[in-house]
């Protein structure tokens, strides 16, 4: 069995634009003299690799505590597509619509989606989202995508590390933190590539 650790680093991975840095807060250590080694962390709930809820653009929408952890546990399949815009033509032509719950794009961290493409996505009883982009889509695109995906009740995982993974299914862990009410959380994702869920024929 192989296990691929598919997480960035919360801390170490540049933060999106205009988003707070991350930083730990040494509370006691035991060179200092202290009892204990005690930390706390301060993190934006969108650093590194995470998950959006539809609470992150819809008013009103699941947080990611509203979610069964059966969304962020099983098969996948991994799909590359070349840096830049992924269109409806792309998707209806490389993503595998049948049997496909758990949908991972790897694009080099560049491509981003399309209103078109969000359209298929909703359209194709995904049930889960990822990318190993910051977002979803772009600069001028980003909120009419994260509305479309997210306002069909479909979690979006951003800050994937897919770069030693080879497109193909595989089986998928990627629970959020639980944090209850809020409209993210970070996330450890790993895949796992095993004959009893993938033999690459």
């Amino acid at each position: 069995m192989e296990i691929i650790d598919i997480s960035r680093d919360l801390l170490k991975t540049p933060v999106y634009p205009g988003d707070p840095e991350g930083y730990i807060d040494p509370i006691q250590s035991v060179r200092a003299g202290d009892a204990c080694n005690l930390n706390s962390v301060y993190t934006c709930l969108h650093a590194a690799t995470h998950i959006d809820a539809p609470r992150h653009f819809i008013d009103g929408g699941k947080t990611i505590d509203q979610f069964p952890q059966d969304v962020f546990i099983g098969e996948c399949a991994v799909v590359e597509a070349p840096p830049g815009p992924i269109t409806g033509a792309f998707a209806e032509d490389n993503f595998p619509w049948q049997d496909c719950e758990r949908l991972l794009i790897k694009g080099s961290g560049l491509a981003y989606f399309m209103e078109s493409s969000a359209y298929y996505i909703v359209d194709s009883g995904v049930k889960l989202l990822g990318t190993d982009s910051q977002t979803i889509g772009n600069s001028s695109s980003n909120s009419v995508i994260h509305k479309a995906i997210l306002g069909a009740d479909i979690p979006i995982i951003e800050g994937l590390d897919l770069s030693n993974v080879e497109p193909g299914r595989y089986f998928l862990m990627a629970q959020p933190l639980k944090v209850s009410g809020v409209e993210a959380a970070p996330c450890r994702a790993v895949l796992v590539k095993d004959h009893l869920f993938w033999t690459g024929r």
